[in-house]
């Protein structure tokens, strides 16, 4: 009887001495899962604030506002002159002057991005153009969103002042 009780200490000491790595391992695990909640927070804050995109997009990662011009072509004169300012407050205005014409329009309005966070879409009284929104550059898409193509493809990109 002596004999079991000896053999049942020792294993209960072997147990509870077994356990005890057990616990440091799992107080280890909890402190890392703790940082790694943290290290989340931040990204978090950035999906919150752009909602319509996560990760690093145009619209958040780019520094657009500003004014961008190019001369795009025109079926029946030389050119059009554009200039168009984008605010960060989602607005805008555009001046398209045409080359060799007494003719110039002026718009105002907001502007929306897509759903990527790459393009925007002017929304004014008459402008109602699509822009795909680049380091310092805006390419002017179809009215489908897609890149015009062609010769003259490259009298589309508007370059930031």
């Amino acid at each position: 009887m002596n004999n079991k009780m000896f053999i049942l200490g020792i294993a209960s000491a072997v147990f509870l001495a077994s356990c005890n790595p057990k616990e440091k391992t799992t107080e280890t695990t909890d402190a890392t899962t703790d940082s790694a909640a943290v290290a989340t927070t931040p990204s978090d804050s950035i999906t919150k604030a752009t909602p319509t995109a996560a990760g690093d997009t145009s619209e958040n990662a780019l520094d657009w506002p500003g004014t961008y011009e190019a001369v795009v072509p025109c079926a029946d004169c030389p050119g059009i002159k554009t200039s168009l300012t984008l605010n960060n407050d989602k607005t805008f205005s555009i001046t398209e002057e045409y080359i060799d014409r007494n003719s110039k329009n002026q718009d105002k309005g907001t502007f929306e991005w897509d759903a990527s966070g790459s393009s925007i879409t002017l929304k004014g009284k008459t402008a109602s153009y699509k822009y795909k929104v680049g380091e310092n550059i805006l390419i002017q898409l179809d009215m489908d969103g897609q890149e015009i193509t062609g010769p003259n493809k490259d009298l589309y990109v508007f370059k930031k002042k």
